[in-house]
């Protein structure tokens, strides 16, 4: 599951609306320990751009 979400991130990332509902979803359905590993993969790939709403998705499902 971690993959796909990170090939549905890569591909809805041109929006920030869409981005962010499709990261609360990835959370959500992912397993709590790989949430560490998305969250890094997420800040390190979309930070520039999304850095705020990557912070706020997992700080929201923790």
């Amino acid at each position: 599951m971690l993959d796909y979400s990170k090939k549905l991130l890569s591909k809805v990332s041109f929006d920030r609306q869409l981005f962010k509902k499709e990261l609360k979803k990835s959370i959500a359905w992912i397993k709590k320990e790989e949430r560490l590993t998305l969250q890094i993969w997420c800040l390190s790939t979309f930070g520039h751009l999304y850095k705020d709403v990557i912070v706020e998705s997992f700080n929201s499902m923790i």
